[in-house]
């Protein structure tokens, strides 16, 4: 009689699990790619139109305008993790969808800076679209396809988004800056429509009930102490609106910590963090608000000339546009590419080869900051390392939870994602501004402005990739099972035992 023990680390079980590719599978594939598309156009497509938005609302306060959407993304991740879990992935998919889609919709027509950013509050809702397609995709693949379609559909939009950003530009001069809106709301209906028809739902449920309060204090308290780094370096660090909010969001997480590890069904059970995930959700904080903060340092650099005698510059040796497209392109890659290795060398040894491969094109952008050749194969370089590390965090996330906890695990990966961009972004700017120099009358961001932002950028990666490696150690040794002790005494090959006997007898019948 065989007994057959249920992995409930693998996906969810089901009638229809995908072992390879098909006409269905490339289907799914390709709707969930898309989706991933609208987080792009909610989330960073219009920082193409940064400009007019500052016209048209006549304010100064890009944060205000820039970063809203993101700390709302911080909010509504968990839960919308939480709600995947027990009302199904499909079904919170769609009301995501829909709720950016109406944000879009309020950012268009919205008559003043006001009702804008309560329009991209609503829209960061987008933000979820990303993690519930990875869930998605574990629910309906066996882990080893899984791995690589994760990577697709994580990268496979940054194409997309390359050539976006060109239209955008052109729409916009001719129709302004609300046709970006208009489009963001017409595709994420559209997707809306795709996924409820196109999309299984998923077949495990997590019984419980949303915890709203705890949603709100942790939610809220992210906001609040990212609203404090991101309008701080604005307003100043000791104005009394920004210390509000860094009180007020310190005061939330420390609330909801208490209270979550009493409650019997918390949003997140802060009690059964395991160690290789608490420690995948720290190399991922680090190396992804490293390489954000490094894609933020890089048009600064292209718009300056090595002839101004800043010790930098790329301006005056060449066309810079490729500069900026060749992280994109890297991205492509390396998802897909780093999903494929994930099923050859395990999820966390692929995570740590990304966070390696981070540290030294961030290193190399020490001379790349003054070489233009130098500076594209870096930029390459730190494309393929977002790629991988997007999809090997995703992963890694996933083979250490349950299927059951597969849509809040996810939304920990992008929250982390999302805290260390803006932790990162701000942190960087500081470094910049403490160290300005005078030019012709103007401020300019000196040598040791440039060389110290990629410095701690550097650093930040290194201390990753000591967590990672010690994460490859700690999953390496729960997969090697400890070898059986001997039995004592040892029978004689010669004069087999009872036991012996009776178990060649068995093997024989």
């Amino acid at each position: 009689m065989t007994t057959r023990t249920l992995d409930r680390t693998g996906p969810e079980p089901g009638p229809a699990l995908h072992t390879r590719w098909n006409a269905r599978l490339i289907g799914l594939v390709a709707v969930l790619a898309l989706v991933n598309f609208v987080v792009d156009s909610a989330i960073t497509a219009p920082l193409v139109v940064l400009p007019e938005m500052l016209d048209h609302f006549d304010t100064d306060q890009a944060a205000w305008l820039n970063a809203t959407t993101m700390l709302a993304g911080v909010m509504w991740a968990p839960l919308l993790g939480k709600s995947a879990d027990i009302y199904g992935k499909r079904k919170v998919l769609v009301l995501t969808l829909l709720i950016s889609c109406a944000g879009a919709v309020v950012c268009a027509l919205a008559p003043n800076l006001v009702v804008f950013v309560a329009g991209r509050l609503l829209q960061g809702a987008a933000l979820a679209a990303m993690f519930l397609s990875v869930a998605i995709v574990r629910s309906v693949c066996e882990p080893r396809i899984a791995m690589i379609i994760v990577g697709v559909v994580t990268s496979g939009a940054a194409v997309l988004n390359i050539a976006s950003r060109f239209l955008i530009e052109q729409l916009a001069v001719e129709f302004g800056f609300q046709i970006l809106f208009v489009i963001g709301a017409a595709v994420a209906a559209a997707m809306a429509i795709c996924v409820r028809h196109l999309v299984p739902e998923s077949l495990i449920r997590t019984p419980g009930r949303i915890d709203i309060g705890g949603a709100l204090l942790l939610g809220g308290g992210l906001a609040g102490v990212l609203g404090y780094v991101s309008l701080g370096s604005d307003l100043g660090w000791l104005a009394v609106g920004p210390l509000a909010l860094l009180l007020g969001g310190v005061a939330a997480l420390t609330r909801w910590f208490l209270v979550s590890s009493r409650k019997p069904d918390p949003l997140i059970d802060v009690r059964d963090l395991s160690g290789p995930l608490v420690l995948t959700l720290l190399v991922v904080f680090l190396a992804a608000g490293s390489y954000q903060s490094m894609l933020q340092l890089i048009p600064l650099i292209t718009d300056v000339s090595a002839g101004q005698g800043l010790g930098y510059g790329l301006a005056d040796q060449g066309s810079v546009a490729l500069l900026l497209a060749a992280p994109g392109i890297g991205v492509t890659l390396g998802g897909p590419v780093s999903g494929w290795l994930a099923t050859r060398l395990g999820p966390a040894p692929t995570l740590a080869g990304a966070v390696l491969l981070g540290t030294a094109a961030t290193a190399g952008m020490f001379l790349g900051a003054s070489w233009l050749p130098v500076a594209l194969c870096c930029g390459f370089l730190l494309g393929i390392t977002v790629g991988a590390l997007g999809t090997s965090g995703f992963n890694m996330a996933g083979s250490v939870a349950s299927p059951e906890r597969q849509g809040i695990v996810s939304s920990l990966v992008m929250v982390m994602v999302s805290v260390g961009a803006v932790v990162f972004n701000f942190v960087g700017a500081a470094v910049l501004s403490s160290t300005t120099v005078d030019v012709a009358g103007e401020a300019a961001n000196s040598a040791t402005g440039v060389f110290g932002y990629i410095a701690t950028a550097c650093g930040a990666f290194a201390v990753a990739a000591v967590l990672a490696g010690t994460l490859v150690r700690t999953t390496h040794a729960r997969r090697v099972p400890t070898p059986p002790a001997p039995l004592s005494p040892t029978p004689s090959p010669s004069t087999p035992s009872p036991e012996r006997h009776r178990i060649d007898e068995g093997a024989h019948e």
